[in-house]
């Protein structure tokens, strides 16, 4: 198992408040799968990229509207930091902790 893979329980701090979610990192190599389970129900990994301890990542979301969220996140021994880019509606920031 590489040292990003794993379930993270995260929070973004979103124009629309606190959003909790899951991100599933499952990585082959520079590349890597997975999803981003929350409120907004699960999207899935698209592009991701792995370099040593960063991802780099997209999502479509369709809820509450169509928009492609660009990703970034580092992880560092069971915590993970990131911001995601909401289109128009700027940037979250979120972090997390990795499941045992």
């Amino acid at each position: 198992m590489a040292a990003v893979d794993g379930a993270y329980d995260c929070v973004a701090k979103t124009p629309m408040g606190d959003q909790n979610g899951v991100l599933t990192v499952i990585s082959s190599g520079d590349s890597f799968h997975g999803t981003f389970a929350g409120m907004m129900g699960s999207l899935d990994v698209a592009d991701g990229k792995v370099d040593g301890n960063k991802l780099v990542w997209k999502m479509n979301m369709t809820i509450p509207m169509p928009m492609t969220l660009e990703c970034e996140a580092e992880v560092s021994g069971d915590s993970i930091t990131g911001t995601m880019q909401l289109g128009a509606f700027g940037a979250a920031g979120f972090s997390g902790t990795r499941r045992a």
